[in-house]
């Protein structure tokens, strides 16, 4: 079994085995909204020091919103540099969910002020780009540097959602966020899908109207 396969906390332990072979901007990247059916996906990447604590910081899916969101400006002052991207509804119905993903995922490092000579992701496939790498499964409860970018994908696309559910009223964007729960769906088949849908998921696709 190879070190970096060994199972871990969340901690600086990968960020650290990086580091010995000599990486120095190691960026910790996450996505949120893979499953709902409206709203973009959004990704986050955040490079932190090496030396860094910061106590409660896990997988944004343990922690309450407000949780969240007082640990969102923390991070953001400790970190040597964070970066957010997301895909629309539209490049998801295009490209498909794990294209879009990986797309949204590329755009939030591009938006790092401080280029990373290597990444650890969240999850199982790699993200196309020439940079080194590794993929973790549950990284966000494994890594801080990917839960960080957790928390701050997280939050950031809550409050999209928030903004949405003030301009296409009725939905209840603000309480599932885009989720398929049985109020968002009941909403689906009565006002008919909103221009944040994706078209291309069930419980969605069933209910456009034909042109």
């Amino acid at each position: 079994m190879e070190l970096f396969d060994l199972p871990e906390l969340s901690t600086l332990h990968f960020e650290t085995l990086a580091r010995r072979q000599g990486f120095l901007a190691i960026a910790g990247v996450d996505e949120v909204g893979r499953g709902p059916l409206a709203g973009p996906v959004v990704a986050a990447a955040v490079i932190l020091p090496e030396q860094f604590d910061l106590p409660g910081l896990t997988d944004s899916k343990k922690l309450s919103a407000a949780a969240r969101e007082a640990l969102v400006p923390l991070i953001r002052s400790c970190a040597l540099a964070f970066g957010v991207g997301l895909a629309s509804p539209a490049e998801i119905d295009e490209q498909n969910i794990l294209k879009a993903t990986l797309l949204a995922m590329k755009r939030a490092i591009g938006y790092l002020q401080l280029p990373p000579d290597y990444l650890l992701v969240d999850g199982i496939t790699p993200i196309p780009l020439s940079l080194p790498q590794k993929t973790l499964k549950k990284g966000d409860s494994r890594s801080l540097s990917v839960a960080a970018a957790s928390v701050l994908a997280k939050v950031v696309r809550d409050r999209m959602m928030v903004g949405y559910d003030r301009i296409y009223p009725g939905y209840g964007f603000s309480s599932h966020k885009g989720y398929g729960s049985k109020v968002h769906c009941e909403a689906i088949e009565r006002l008919g899908p909103c221009p944040i849908h994706r078209k291309s998921f069930g419980r969605v696709r069933e209910h456009l109207v034909a042109p």
